[in-house]
């Protein structure tokens, strides 16, 4: 395989942004209107507001993504983390994750939080190898979570 470049949000990667997250949402669940927001217009609900997005590229190819949204206090959360199906297993996860550890870092982040659902065991999984530690179960207005975990900085 190519090597694996991490790049940052610019508009015409939008699209990418929205298929990648689109297709595992509906695979496993369904898209909550918080979703179509977020990847139908990432320059307003999450840019706009201090955070960032980026993407992994293999060659031509942009194969996975991940942002990071500011919470307050010092609190960030990492959403949206997507990899096409044919590139999963291949590392693409890890380095986008290990990519938005540092952002948060860079950010000032004191804590990172994601929420998830135990139908998704292998991202967990990575979850887990980059860190990320079980926390106390609350998931807000997320319907399809029954995960919480934090990075602790």
């Amino acid at each position: 395989m190519h090597s694996i470049e991490i790049i940052p949000y610019s508009p015409e990667l939008q699209p990418y942004f929205e298929s990648i997250n689109k297709a595992w949402v509906s695979k496993y669940f369904s898209l909550e209107q918080f979703d179509i927001d977020q990847l139908e217009h990432p320059e307003e609900t999450i840019l706009a507001k201090g955070g960032e997005i980026i993407f992994a590229k293999v060659g031509q190819e942009i194969v996975g993504t991940v942002a990071l949204i500011p919470k307050g206090d010092g609190l960030w959360e990492m959403i949206k983390m997507g990899v096409a199906e044919s590139f999963q297993g291949k590392g693409v996860g890890f380095l986008l994750g290990n990519r938005i550890l540092e952002l948060a870092r860079e950010k000032g982040a004191k804590k990172l939080a994601l929420y998830s659902s135990t139908k998704l065991g292998p991202a967990l999984h990575l979850y887990e190898k980059l860190g990320f530690r079980p926390a106390n179960m609350e998931c807000g207005s997320y319907g399809r979570c029954d995960v919480k975990m934090e990075f602790d900085f």
